[in-house]
């Protein structure tokens, strides 16, 4: 995020950043940290950036809050995936059964930070892109009851990056409009005269063999890497008259990415595998005492756009000035769902907040699906607070990547034992969703 805040720093007056890790990412945030120090000196600012262990000391008094971190680290993601895989059933990091998993252990962290936040900055606003980014969203509005937080993800910024390279026209001159939850959204385009081009980028992306390559020519980033760019089914996203994001291969063409998830997974080339790997490069890359930019490796790690669009956001609520992406209340936007849950539209951002753009009603062919997936983020939400094993049974059948009957119930109780063995590094709790009288413990890491 530093790059992102100097790229601003005539629109925020900063003082001082402060980054925080726990104990088990001391040396992480050193090297981190200490590259962040010497961005801030290269670019000639004379900002305080404070490293520090001790979450309460970074709280006090903050403007923003940022939080973006994995608890379990990448080990716990590797299982998420792992586990559901040799089951034959999609394994991914925040759909399907692994995406409930991260909820289950990332939902009573971020409860804590706000409790500690409504002590220590209760005007601050909390700015999450901690995966999944919409379900801890709305655990931090509907259990923590704060309501100046704002959920941010990469994949709105990468849809209008493809949908302007589709109609070879500057993205900056074209209109969207988004509707869904995070990382199930839809959207559609018009261009600076008002005339709607939604079918022209269906048409350009998604019936020719290679229409997202040609689209994403000249991107920064080659996609969401953690997405194989596997065709959907033409007629059918024809049929739905809206583009949808690149996670909707999941639920539209289950079959074709669980055979590309298996067949890495023979290989021993999960995608949090891969991560993992990447990561431990990046940091060495990061020790260098010379290196004072964004390396461009990092393009590799997934998530290209994140740190830009969570400082965009930031100087866009203390400047009252733009429209981006965002999970938010939806506060009758989506006229399908409640007024009161959390959904990712276009809204307008001001000083109080995101304002969401009205994108009305769904067609029946996506209507059902979208109240199914806000009710399962619930249900899962819910046994993340309460730790009822019943009510995770509920959401995992819920879900439409994972099958129903026994085999929900032995990947349930396979991950919850797999996870056991983890202490936890934040609050010394342990994990609420508990599974034949075990007690599942919890690890979490906050990274820079």
């Amino acid at each position: 995020m530093i790059e992102g805040f100097i790229k601003r720093k005539e629109e925020l007056p900063i003082g001082e950043i402060w980054l925080v890790d726990i104990e088990e990412g001391k040396e992480k945030l050193e090297i981190v940290g200490n590259l962040a120090k010497r961005m801030v000196k290269a670019a000639g600012l004379d900002w305080e950036v404070h490293l520090t262990l001790d979450r309460r000391a970074a709280l006090k008094d903050a403007d923003f809050v940022s939080t973006q971190f994995r608890v379990g680290l990448l080990d716990a993601r590797i299982k998420d995936e792992r586990i559901p895989l040799s089951h034959g059933v999609i394994g991914q990091e925040t759909n399907g059964a692994g995406g409930m998993f991260k909820a289950f252990r990332t939902v009573p962290v971020i409860l804590e930070i706000v409790e500690d936040m409504k002590e220590l900055c209760p005007d601050a606003w909390l700015v999450n892109f901690t995966n999944p980014s919409g379900m801890v969203t709305e655990a931090v509005m509907r259990y923590g009851k704060w309501d100046k937080v704002v959920g941010l993800c990469n994949v709105p910024i990468m849809c209008r990056k493809i949908a302007a390279g589709a109609l070879q026209e500057k993205e900056e001159d074209l209109f969207f409009r988004f509707g869904g939850l995070n990382h199930f959204h839809w959207h559609r385009v018009w261009n600076h005269e008002g005339v709607e081009k939604t079918g022209e980028v269906l048409e350009s992306v998604y019936t020719k063999p290679d229409g997202l390559k040609k689209a994403m020519q000249g991107l920064k980033s080659s996609g969401v890497q953690n997405i194989p760019n596997i065709a959907f089914l033409a007629d059918q996203i024809r049929d739905l008259g809206i583009i949808p994001c690149m996670y909707h291969r999941y639920y539209y063409i289950t079959d074709d990415m669980l055979k590309e998830e298996l067949e890495a997974f023979a290989k021993g080339e999960t995608r949090a595998e891969l991560v993992k790997k990447t990561e431990a490069e990046l940091f060495e890359l990061y020790k260098d005492p010379d290196l004072n930019i964004k390396p461009v490796q990092l393009e590799k790690r997934g998530g290209a756009f994140y740190s830009d669009a969570a400082c965009e956001l930031i100087a866009s609520i203390y400047n009252d000035k733009t429209t981006m992406v965002v999970s938010t209340r939806n506060n009758g936007a989506i006229s399908d769902l409640p007024d009161d849950v959390v959904v990712e539209v276009s809204s307008i951002i001001t000083a109080g907040g995101p304002v969401p753009i009205s994108w009305g009603s769904f067609d029946s062919s996506t209507r059902g699906l979208l109240q199914l997936m806000k009710d399962m983020e619930l249900t899962t939400i819910k046994a993340a607070v309460t730790g009822d094993y019943g009510t995770a049974q509920q959401a995992f059948t819920l879900n439409p990547l994972v099958p129903s009957g026994k085999i929900a119930g032995t990947i349930l109780d396979e991950l919850l034992v797999a996870h056991k063995k983890a202490s936890s590094s934040v609050s010394g709790k342990d994990c609420p969703v508990r599974s034949r009288g075990e007690i599942i413990s919890r690890t979490a890491r906050v990274p820079c």
